[in-house]
């Protein structure tokens, strides 16, 4: 195996805003699932797509990390950050499989509460993992990703009192536990990968 002396540090934030840019994607592409709710194979093809591209886009920033010697930032942190990437684009796709399996009829308005969150926290996050470059001006977006977050948790939280409330079958309620609870991971992974660029800025602080 041939190692690089001198980094190609450019490699590295291509790669990942290519990350981010698919993540993104994704995300758009559950959110359409969500939103029209019909041609779900399709749909759900597009996501899957994306899927398939975050892994790819992993192995090869990873096998990059194993043959250069001196690399931008710590080695962890690269292998942490595009591990957390593709966690997130996983969560899509888990999710997005879910609603193309799972028998329902209807979407609850929570779903596409959290499907906003996401969005947004996606399109911020894009920015941040743009920003790896230079490093500047990252922090406000990570602690909007942080509150995003945290919002996130407050849908959750309501929407699983919708649940108990008893509006819903005992069916119902128990598929769309499993949904909304897909949903509200895949928001903690965002704010994950987020914070591993958190750390990565107080380490080079």
């Amino acid at each position: 195996m041939r190692f690089r002396i001198t980094p190609n540090t450019n490699e590295f934030y291509e790669l990942f805003s290519e990350a981010g840019a698919n993540l993104r994607t994704a995300v758009l592409g559950l959110q359409d699932l969500v939103e029209n709710f019909t041609d779900l194979e399709a749909r759900h093809q597009a996501v899957t797509a994306c899927e398939r591209k975050g892994d790819e886009l992993t192995r090869t920033i990873l096998r990059n990390l194993d043959t250069t010697f001196v690399t931008p930032f710590d080695r962890e942190d690269i292998s942490a950050l595009a591990e957390g990437l593709d966690n997130v684009v996983d969560g899509v796709y888990h999710l997005s499989e879910i609603l193309v399996l799972m028998p329902i009829s209807f979407i609850l308005p929570e779903l596409k509460e959290q499907m906003t969150i996401m969005v947004r926290m996606a399109e911020t996050l894009v920015q941040v993992v743009d920003g790896l470059g230079t490093m500047n001006g990252l922090r406000p977006l990570i602690d909007q990703i942080d509150a995003d977050e945290s919002e996130g948790d407050r849908v959750f939280r309501r929407s699983l009192a919708k649940l108990f409330s008893g509006e819903l079958s005992a069916l119902d309620v128990i598929k769309w536990k499993d949904i909304l609870e897909a949903a509200e991971g895949t928001i903690d992974e965002l704010e994950d990968a987020a914070d591993v660029v958190g750390t990565i800025l107080v380490k080079h602080a």
